[in-house]
């Protein structure tokens, strides 16, 4: 007691807190894991390392950001001294998460010398000044939209998978919404596949933008399944999600997107309806002799009543077959298995609608009824007689 009655002297002596506040110790660890997420892990900024910590009135508002996504959440704090300080992201997520007590009491210093405590635990780490930290972009010439919340995340799951990972054309590594006419519609491409979702939403005037697939990542997890609003704020080069207590600022991506109609075929010669289930464990069964070492396209025949699977690696060969209602041309085509099984893990539903015209022409899948979903994936050229 005495030799904490001795700290607050000197810090008076010396001109007093320059940001003291105590908070949920629960909350304030919930915030600083999400805010965490879009720290920059390395960077030439020190500050960008760290979370920005803001006191002031009755809430404590945390910032992480890297130059191209931020995010910020308040929590409510009992503010003795407002002020400003930025905390490395590691050390103090560490801290906050492994502190014994239900409140955390947080002061620091004109030296940016700050003091963790909570329950038995204290903790004297040295913060980065505020003036150092980046100010976040800001929008300009913006237009809301609102989305239900469990909506937007299912939109957002069922394309990300097809978002590109390379950035060899940049464009790619987002994903397009497309507003119009009371639509909104998301369009995933990566070169191999794409996926397009789409749901009647009132978003008024057309609009077309690509957020980087990153963003979406972090968007998703904060995204409820409930029919709470998400708040979409898009400018002219940025876009602010609005979730809850949370807010995502991004940057757009800029470049020439994929006409993706022109790629959609215009004509089947083979229409397929069969379970996702049942296709997704054939699919896996086959694909056990692929590694990364011995890749392999999966051959799929499809002829009256069945689907036949097949894959030859050095390891061996796997055969098998399952019933389907097929109508039209017999056709033997080949795929990268991992292509075809993410399509199929998020269709979302029961049984699809697969239709070909060829051995070497896409491969599209749509639900058995309604058209809220389009997965479409090449084939890979088969060798004659062999994989």
């Amino acid at each position: 007691m005495l030799k904490k009655y001795f700290q607050t002297l000197l810090l008076q002596e010396a001109g007093g807190y320059n940001m003291q506040f105590s908070c949920d110790r629960q909350k304030l660890n919930e915030a600083v894991l999400n805010v965490q997420r879009v720290v920059s892990s390395k960077s030439s900024i020190p500050a960008l390392e760290g979370i920005l910590l803001t006191a002031r009135g009755e809430t404590v508002k945390l910032c992480g950001f890297d130059l191209e996504i931020g995010m910020t959440t308040e929590i409510a704090a009992n503010v003795k001294e407002p002020g400003s300080i930025v905390m490395g992201a590691k050390l103090f997520g560490d801290i906050v998460r492994r502190l014994p007590g239900d409140t955390v009491n947080f002061s620091c210093d004109e030296k940016y010398v700050t003091q963790i405590e909570s329950g038995e635990a204290k903790f004297s780490v040295t913060g980065i000044p505020a003036e150092e930290y980046p100010e976040l972009p800001h929008i300009t010439g913006e237009k809301t939209v609102k989305v239900p919340s469990s909506t937007l995340k299912g939109m957002i799951r069922q394309t990300l998978f097809a978002v590109a990972e390379s950035d060899a054309k940049p464009i790619y590594t987002g994903t397009l919404f497309e507003m119009e006419e009371g639509k909104l519609r998301l369009i995933s491409v990566d070169g191999y596949r794409l996926a397009i979702r789409e749901e009647p939403i009132s978003c008024g005037e057309k609009n077309n933008f690509v957020v980087p697939g990153k963003t979406l990542s972090e968007v998703m997890k904060l995204l409820g399944d409930n029919d709470d609003p998400v708040e979409l704020q898009i400018g002219m080069r940025h876009i602010l999600f609005r979730i809850g207590d949370y807010t995502v600022i991004s940057r757009l991506l800029e470049g020439e997107f994929l006409d993706w109609r022109a790629a959609l075929p215009k004509t089947s010669a083979t229409e397929i309806q069969v379970s996702v289930s049942d296709f997704i464990a054939s699919l896996e069964r086959v694909s056990l002799l692929i590694t990364e070492r011995l890749r392999s396209p999966v051959r799929c025949l499809f002829s009256e009543g069945c689907i036949r699977l097949s894959c030859s690696t050095a390891i061996g060969r796997a055969n098998d077959r399952l019933a389907a209602k097929i109508s039209g041309d017999e056709v033997e085509m080949g795929f990268n298995s991992r292509y075809l099984l993410d399509a199929l893990r998020n269709t979302e539903c029961d049984e699809v609608k697969i239709k070909l015209n060829g051995a070497l022409s896409p491969l599209t899948m749509t639900p058995v009824s309604g058209n809220s979903f389009l997965f479409l994936v090449l084939p890979v050229r088969l060798k004659s007689g062999g994989d």
